[in-house]
């Protein structure tokens, strides 16, 4: 079972990290775009400054998984480098039910957001609901705590290994 909850998490992290760097892509195409018109054409597009930003947005939503995925996320290297194995696998629990508890209420008021915002309309995208805006939010805790379960059953400490 925990294998095949592994697997599922490395898919579903790699989705997210795939899908964070085509909005990293996207935010840096809409950026070239936003330049060109603006100081070449003089005429600015003001949709891509909307674009720009909520593609980070949701780059950043989608990268943290990777993050907590890896032990990069959050960390408390000093007591973790001071204790053994039992008291690591405590401040693995703590740093893990901490993650959990703000993923789930950032889940929760990030649905909460989205509905509500789905009345909304982007500036410089009329017709364009922010309900797409606020939605990384959900999406984002969705893929965290898929990630922050996985760490928990498999530690990677890349930062921590990489540290000089």
């Amino acid at each position: 079972m925990k294998q095949l909850f592994l697997r599922f998490e490395q898919r579903t992290t790699a989705l997210s990290m795939m899908v964070a760097c085509a909005m990293m892509a996207l935010a840096s195409a809409f950026a070239i775009h936003q330049i060109v018109t603006r100081f070449i054409l003089e005429s600015p597009a003001e949709w891509t400054e909307v674009l720009i930003r909520f593609s980070l947005i949701w780059m950043v939503f989608l990268g943290i998984p990777t993050a907590f995925r890896t032990g990069s996320m959050v960390s408390v290297d000093l007591l973790y480098r001071l204790s053994g194995h039992r008291m690591r696998r405590v401040l693995d629990a703590v740093v893990a039910i901490t993650a959990l508890t703000l993923c789930s209420i950032i889940l929760w008021w990030g649905w909460d957001y989205a509905n509500r915002g789905s009345v909304q309309s982007m500036i410089g995208l009329e017709g364009v609901s922010m309900f797409w805006a606020y939605l990384a939010l959900p999406v984002g805790a969705v893929f965290s705590i898929i990630g922050i379960i996985g760490f928990w059953l498999d530690p990677q400490r890349m930062e921590l290994e990489n540290a000089q």
